[in-house]
């Protein structure tokens, strides 16, 4: 615990917050017959094995760069999201199904008071472990803890759901409730999975940062005060927490090449300050149009304030 940053203790108190409501929704579930409650504790159960995953996956993605791995490890943390969507879409999948089956073949469903408290406490501990997942998800820019919170979100409804099944059916006698909000369940965490799976394939792919934090780099570079002249080049890509940005940065032609190095270093330290969890690489050019070399005649930033 005491080797552990941020993330992966969060991390792990979801794995064993999720392991706590498996086992409790199990025992209800198959005491009291209920898909509902058996589905939302198959849906803890497949947290448990998701979030041990993404435990390991962020420890992984923390470990330093090597020889190997020049650029670090933190498309493991993409990778554990990917991985996290295709299981959740089969449980999904089968949650559906078995509610679909039991209501065929007219399982006996049973309900007690207990069955609705574990449900209240279960969403509960649901809704805290969103909370800390996102805070901190966020805070890091860890996909993997995004991912994670997103399909603890889905337990929010599934424990809703399941709630909702309880209390019709035991007022009703109908079983039809219990699969209704099943396979409701069923498709709230097939949706999750989806979500969670262009998150993490957008991260293999080296896809872009979002044009918000785009803009905000632009504004940053854009500040730099003569010598500075423009830039051109701007490539963003993002991998796990870490955001990689580089460019081509211009500087006027009579500065040397240690004064323009020293202003890109003051650049890189501008935008570190202001983008969290950032690596970034300013290849130094000179300017190369027509002017007197003072700032006045400067085109590039003339052509800016037009």
């Amino acid at each position: 615990m005491w080797n552990m940053d941020v993330k992966q203790k969060a991390s792990l108190f979801a794995v064993l917050t999720a392991l706590v409501l498996a086992s409790s929704k199990f025992a209800v579930g198959f005491m009291s017959g209920s898909l509902a409650i058996i589905s939302s504790g198959l849906d803890s159960l497949l947290d448990t094995f998701m979030s041990g995953m993404n435990f390991f996956a962020i420890r992984k993605a923390a470990q330093p760069a090597d020889d190997s791995h020049q650029y670090g490890h933190g498309k493991v943390e993409d990778l554990a999201a990917v991985a996290q969507s295709l299981v959740i879409v089969f449980s999904g999948s089968f949650i559906i199904y078995k509610a679909v089956e039991s209501y065929l073949n007219s399982v006996t469903i049973t309900y007690s008071s207990f069955d609705f408290l574990v449900m209240i406490v279960s969403l509960a501990l649901s809704f805290a472990v969103v909370l800390l997942l996102r805070r901190i998800g966020k805070q890091t820019d860890s996909n993997a803890l995004l991912a994670d919170a997103l399909h603890y979100t889905s337990d929010l409804f599934s424990n809703s759901g399941a709630i909702l099944a309880i209390a019709l059916t035991f007022y009703t006698g109908k079983t039809f409730y219990d699969l209704v909000f099943a396979i409701i369940i069923g498709c709230i965490i097939i949706f999750s999975a989806i979500k969670i799976a262009k998150s993490g394939i957008s991260g293999i792919m080296d896809s872009s940062i979002s044009d918000k934090m785009t803009r905000e780099i632009e504004n940053i570079i854009q500040k730099m005060p003569f010598p500075a002249a423009g830039f051109h080049k701007l490539r963003t890509r993002y991998s796990g927490s870490t955001k990689y940005i580089d460019f081509h940065m211009l500087f006027c032609r009579k500065l040397h090449i240690d004064e323009a190095h020293e202003l890109a270093n003051n650049l890189e330290k501008e935008i570190t300050k202001e983008v969290k969890h950032v690596d970034v690489v300013i290849h130094i050019e000179p300017c190369n149009n027509n002017c007197d070399l003072t700032e006045a005649t400067c085109t590039i930033r003339l052509g800016r304030k037009t």
